[in-house]
């Protein structure tokens, strides 16, 4: 398995992960190939590609938002043939790196409040609740925004000042 940057080509590919993962919330085709092709200039798009009979095939992928020393991880999506074997584990890696090579000192996301796997996931890798967004999702659930921090400067610490 490889994680490496998204080129054109997997445009296709990103879109159909994101529709048939995300659902109702799924980003459309037109959304993704700007922010693979470069038009949305804060966004990278990583894909992550395993080998099979039919060559390198693309099975999942994040995209990561970096502006200044705050990262937002807003998509990781992982096809559903290929789950449970480390993939979303090094797609998060991939961002992590994104993030800190970008100048980030934290890593925000949003989780739905009912995606206890998720939440899961992301506990054994370091995020803390920091906030909830009500009504966040179009079927009116609530999101959790969760912080991760990459290094010195601020959330190092996992507390907020006068706290």
């Amino acid at each position: 398995m490889t994680v490496r940057p998204a080129r054109d080509d997997d445009v296709p590919a990103v879109a159909a992960l994101e529709r048939d993962n995300l659902g109702a919330d799924a980003w459309s085709p037109a959304l993704v190939a700007e922010g693979v092709t470069g038009a949305l200039p804060t966004i990278t798009y990583l894909v992550a590609e395993v080998d099979t009979d039919r060559g390198p095939t693309v099975v999942g992928h994040a995209v990561a938002s970096v502006a200044g020393d705050i990262a937002e991880l807003q998509r990781i999506a992982v096809d559903a043939a290929h789950r449970r074997h480390g993939l979303a584990s090094t797609l998060l890696d991939g961002v992590v790196a994104t993030a800190r090579a970008g100048g980030a000192d934290r890593l925000l996301l949003e989780v739905r409040e009912d995606n206890a796997s998720a939440l899961a996931f992301y506990a054994a890798r370091d995020f803390v609740e920091v906030d909830r967004r009500r009504r966040y999702y179009r079927d009116g659930a609530t999101a959790i925004v969760l912080r991760r921090s990459l290094g010195g400067g601020c959330g190092a610490s996992g507390q907020f000042p006068g706290r």
